[in-house]
């Protein structure tokens, strides 16, 4: 492995800079008297593949109103109190209690201050984000649904490091679901299967070129 080509990093933001997924989806379903069994049930299609015309995929390519997409969901849903569950709103809900980890950004930002670019990957679902937070952590930020293309096929990775002025063998990725990081292996780029801050850490450590061994370029 040659150290000195790993100039920048890429890096998801729900489950990585925010804690898991799983945690922020059951304290929406909780708070919003969702039944959480059945709310698994209706969505699995979604996301094991078996849909030919997946209303995920192109709500994260911004193909579709996010409005549209919450009333077809809320439709689905159950909720625990008997009555209907309510549409508008639902994404923000959904997305309210995904926090940021403070030191998840720390590391990325000591890794841009020491000389490395960094930009945010994400796949979006209409959702807000805490852009206040990214210009100071981001060299380039890209979303989904902005651009028209989705994780994990392989052109917006190949995007993000045009946006960056660097080769995918360049670049560390970082997300929390592995079939992400396998796409991103696949172009040439190291992969880290985000699981917690500290192993995530120790992996960048291996990876990023200590400040001096090598110059970033201009992005």
């Amino acid at each position: 492995m040659n150290r000195t080509t790993r100039r920048g990093v890429i890096s998801d933001w729900g489950g990585v800079l925010t804690p898991p997924l799983i945690d922020g989806i059951l304290g929406w379903l909780r708070e919003d008297a969702i039944d959480v069994d059945h709310y698994y049930e209706v969505t699995r299609p979604y996301f094991d593949g078996s849909l030919a015309d997946n209303p995920v995929h192109a709500l994260e390519r911004g193909e579709i109103d996010t409005a549209e997409f919450e009333r077809d969901l809320a439709a689905l849903l159950r909720s625990t109190h008997g009555g209907p569950v309510e549409a508008e709103g639902l994404i923000h809900r959904m997305f309210s209690r995904f926090d940021p980890v403070h030191d998840m950004y720390e590391t990325l930002r000591s890794a841009r201050v020491s000389g490395h670019a960094t930009a945010l990957l994400s796949n979006s679902w209409g959702n807000g984000y805490p852009r206040e937070r990214f210009a100071a952590t981001f060299d380039t930020v890209v979303i989904s649904g902005e651009v028209g293309m989705r994780k994990p096929e392989e052109r917006i990775y190949l995007h993000t490091c045009e946006r960056l002025g660097l080769a995918p063998e360049e670049c560390v990725f970082i997300d929390d679901l592995e079939h992400n990081v396998t796409t991103a292996e696949s172009l040439g780029m190291t992969g880290i299967l985000h699981t917690d801050v500290d192993s995530t850490r120790a992996e960048l450590a291996r990876f990023l070129v200590p400040k001096g061994d090598n110059q970033r370029q201009p992005v």
